[in-house]
């Protein structure tokens, strides 16, 4: 039976999706199965390779997504286990060319396993990525408590205000997340809707923050996807401390957020 043997570089990837997957669980981000994590690997991998691994599972994926080799969590996976139980809870796939089925070709060693119900909205997102920013390679998709509570907030009508008062609370924000988050609007979860959505959202801004929902960000690697979701997170929250403690943040001013431009 044909076998797929992963390259040093897959493993050092998967790696930092184990390391990740910890950082999401001690924040309380990822309870029972919440979240999701996919990394596009096409790249490493020749078309002979993947070929001819697994079954085919029929899947109506974009079309020009076809030849796409994916790593995904599993449906059903909680993110803790992804620490010490990578190859049962999570899976590389292989789209087939013609973008109508997938064949899981490593992982996925549990009984029933199958990728994420959120398998349309990762596909979508790296197929724009490598229409778009190729550089970028991994999704993250988890529950940040603060930014989650301010989707709940008036000022999520008002994506530059929200923006500019969570840049405002530390220097880092504004550096490090320079493009923002984007309010995105309620939709289904694993549909196409929230797909469309979400690429939009990574049109403009680092991180798509899904109204009522959570937050998901892209980037080259997990590491770098999980600093867009930490650092923009810990803007929300304290933003929210002061607000619990009963004052208006006096917060950096307009002048001051321009001026830390430089380097972004």
């Amino acid at each position: 039976m044909k076998t797929l043997k992963l390259p040093i570089e897959v493993e050092a990837e998967l790696k930092k999706v184990s390391t990740v997957a910890g950082y999401l669980w001690q924040r309380e981000w990822a309870e029972r199965n919440a979240g999701n994590i996919s990394m596009n690997l096409t790249s490493f991998f020749s078309k002979d390779e993947v070929k001819g691994i697994g079954e085919e599972v029929p899947f109506d994926f974009p079309k020009e997504a076809g030849g796409f080799v994916l790593y995904i969590t599993g449906t059903g996976c909680y993110l803790r286990d992804l620490v010490d139980k990578l190859e049962e809870v999570s899976c590389i796939l292989y789209i087939n060319e013609a973008a109508t089925a997938y064949s899981i070709i490593w992982g996925g060693n549990r009984p029933n396993f199958g990728p994420t119900c959120e398998l349309i909205s990762h596909a979508s997102i790296h197929l724009f990525n490598s229409q778009h920013h190729p550089e970028n390679l991994a999704v993250v998709h988890t529950h940040p408590l603060e930014l989650i509570c301010m989707s709940h907030h008036e000022l999520f009508d008002d994506e530059e205000e929200l923006n500019r008062q969570i840049w405002m609370m530390c220097p880092e924000v504004k550096v490090f997340v320079p493009k923002g988050i984007h309010c995105t609007p309620y939709a289904l979860s694993s549909t196409a809707a929230l797909a469309k959505v979400t690429i939009d959202a990574f049109k403009t801004r680092n991180v798509s923050l899904w109204e009522k929902h959570g937050a998901t960000a892209t980037a080259p690697d997990v590491m770098k996807a999980w600093d867009f979701l930490d650092v923009a997170n810990k803007g929300a929250k304290l933003l929210m401390m002061c607000w619990a403690a009963g004052f208006k943040p006096a917060g950096l001013s307009n002048e001051q957020l321009t001026e830390l431009e430089q380097f972004t």
